[in-house]
């Protein structure tokens, strides 16, 4: 489906002089009763899943089990990310979202698999309520590009994108081993040596509604797992126990949250967590998600060993090439975890 030309960005609008509340289109109806609370979100010593020490593995592999089984989101600490690499990618997203409205034209894409992606809310072309939000999306692997200019993003993604996928990695080799699985089980199987990494750079500008208004509509994410980090300002929430948590993390630390294609590889022992992105009427919120899936040729399923030979499981979702999954999901509206139910068998 092609995209809408001539994007009005949402960063355009909120500039505006004398803007003193949104457009109807911007307007998204909560559910008050939905409660914005404080967690005790799990967080796992990324140090630990690489220990020597086969005990402190153990355990690290064993609390990123029950933090992917309970909330399906944690807080990656010790992760060898320097930080002075994050926040050069967040000033270098910023400095894109900076450039002129006469720049940005080159980066509307022609459709939802285009490489590099520029547009506002989630899919301009299709979305009934209007996410407060721009974005860039910039496919990264298993061929990497990236815009031409700001020059600093530019030179900065590959390396941040590389240490990501090292991240990933090593979490799906825990990840297997805590199914029960061989290390390089996942590895093989969704083919993750080339796997789609998308990095994706979003702004929400300050906001004169906040309460009226949505950075990003609840949802969960398409793959496997997305890595986050942000600005010093707050915005996601993420959904336990049909209830609202504001997630505030520590200072150096990644975000990490369970996608549609890890919970169907564990044949639904994993969750893929329902999450959203609020906005405030201060300051800007600048995030950089990179989304972490198969490859996009693999047909993912349920682990062939989890649901295979005398005593397997009865396989929960039938099979889809995760390129087809992506590109469903990606042309309709954002709406929580519709894509996923189209996959589930029902027994």
């Amino acid at each position: 489906m092609a995209a809408a030309r001539s994007i009005s960005c949402v960063k355009h609008l909120a500039e505006s002089p004398n803007l003193s509340s949104i457009p109807s289109n911007y307007i998204y109806h909560t559910d008050p009763a939905q409660t914005e609370l404080q967690a005790s979100i799990p967080v796992i010593d990324f140090s630990l899943l690489t220990s020597h020490n086969p005990h402190h593995k153990a355990k690290a592999i064993h609390d990123l089990d029950q933090a992917c089984q309970d909330w399906g989101f944690f807080i990656l600490v010790n992760h060898g990310m320097p930080e002075e690499l994050r926040q050069g990618v967040l000033e270098a997203a910023a400095e894109f979202f900076n450039l002129s409205e006469a720049e940005k034209p080159e980066f509307e894409p022609e459709n939802v698999l285009s490489p590099i992606r520029y547009g506002t809310s989630f899919n301009a072309a299709t979305d009934v309520v209007f996410c407060w939000r721009d974005f860039l999306k910039v496919f990264v692997h298993p061929h990497f590009v990236s815009p031409h200019k700001p020059q600093s993003l530019r030179q900065l993604l590959p390396e941040y994108c590389e240490r990501s996928r090292d991240v990933v990695a090593t979490l799906s080799k825990a990840i297997s081993q805590s199914l029960g699985l061989e290390e390089t089980e996942m590895e093989k199987e969704l083919e993750l040596r080339s796997s789609l990494q998308i990095f994706v750079a979003n702004y929400y500008p300050r906001c004169p509604n906040p309460e009226a208004a949505m950075g990003i509509l609840p949802h969960s994410d398409h793959g496997l797992f997305t890595l986050l980090i942000q600005n010093d300002v707050g915005g996601l929430q993420i959904q336990h126990h049909q209830r609202w948590f504001n997630v505030n993390p520590p200072p150096n630390s990644i975000l990490v949250n369970t996608g549609d294609h890890l919970e169907i590889f564990s044949n639904g022992k994993y969750k893929s967590v329902l999450h959203r992105a609020v906005v405030n009427d201060k300051t800007a919120r600048i995030s950089i998600a990179t989304a972490n899936g198969p490859c996009l040729d693999a047909e993912v399923a349920p682990a062939r060993r989890l649901v295979e030979g005398r005593g397997g499981m009865v396989a929960a979702y039938a099979a889809m090439k995760y390129k087809d999954y992506l590109l469903e999901q990606q042309s309709g509206q954002l709406d929580g975890k519709t894509m996923l139910k189209r996959v589930r068998i029902q027994n």
